[in-house]
């Protein structure tokens, strides 16, 4: 079994100029042509591939990928323990990075340019402060962290008023999509989970489907975080941390 230039492409979500600037730097060159000359794949090149894009997606240059995949020391299950490596220790450093954020966000710090009559009156008696010296001081210097500054300095009060009269009915429809027996993987869990997502991602910062996982697993792992969406309705953190999971899978499926 051979598969052309433009299947690979489709497999790998990559473009057909990036396979053939590989095939030119000696990095992936397919194991066949056609009588035509056209590239055609075969299922070793597929596997060499996967393995490129995994590296890649680590951040390694490919200089250093061909290096790694051309070392006759290694097999390719020396490969798969340094990318699973690699990848878990990504996944935490995300899941930090996505629990100090979102304490900053649910804190409604943010560069929230209110007087305190003001933030008595949009958040009632929750402090926006609670949270934001912690996310500061690990997060601060983060992406995320100054776009969500940046926004938040143009809010006014009634902007405020707004997105917390959302973050109110959106969590009573989820307390009672919860209360109703509703499934995680059903669609109308899913829909407010990626509704949940679309939030964060208009009022603060981007929120890509990997760091909603993470935010979905902190809900349940942080005390906070879990008090904060059970006092919403008995159980509301675990169902929404299965529902943001499964949506992530619907979305990048």
């Amino acid at each position: 079994m051979s598969y052309s230039v433009g299947q690979v492409a489709g497999f790998a979500g990559v473009t057909v100029r990036t396979l053939h600037h590989y095939d030119a730097i000696g990095l992936l060159v397919p194991s066949e042509r056609n009588r035509a000359g056209h590239r055609r794949y075969s299922d070793g090149d597929l596997d060499r591939l996967q393995q490129i894009l995994f590296y890649r997606e680590l951040g390694f240059p490919l200089e250093e990928v061909a290096a790694l995949l051309d070392d006759p020391a290694a097999d390719p299950r020396a490969h798969l323990r340094r990318q699973h490596e690699l990848l878990t220790a990504r996944i935490e450093q995300l899941q930090k990075m996505a629990a100090a954020v979102q304490n900053a966000m649910e804190a409604r710090k943010m560069g929230i340019n209110l007087t305190p009559e003001e933030r008595f009156e949009v958040f009632g008696d929750k402090d926006p402060e609670q949270y934001a010296e912690e996310a500061e001081a690990r997060w601060g210097d983060t992406e995320a962290y100054a776009e969500s500054q940046r926004r938040a300095a143009t809010y006014t009060k009634e902007d405020w008023k707004r997105i917390q009269a959302e973050v109110d009915d959106w969590g009573r429809r989820y307390a009672a999509l919860v209360a109703a027996g509703e499934q995680p993987s059903g669609e109308a869990a899913m829909d407010l989970a990626e509704e949940h997502r679309q939030h964060i991602s208009s009022y603060y910062f981007e929120v890509p489907y990997e760091m909603h996982r993470c935010f979905g697993e902190m809900y349940v792992s942080d005390e906070r975080f879990k008090a904060f969406y059970d006092a919403m309705g008995p159980g509301v953190a675990e169902h929404l941390r299965d529902a943001i999971l499964a949506n992530a899978d619907r979305q990048t499926s």
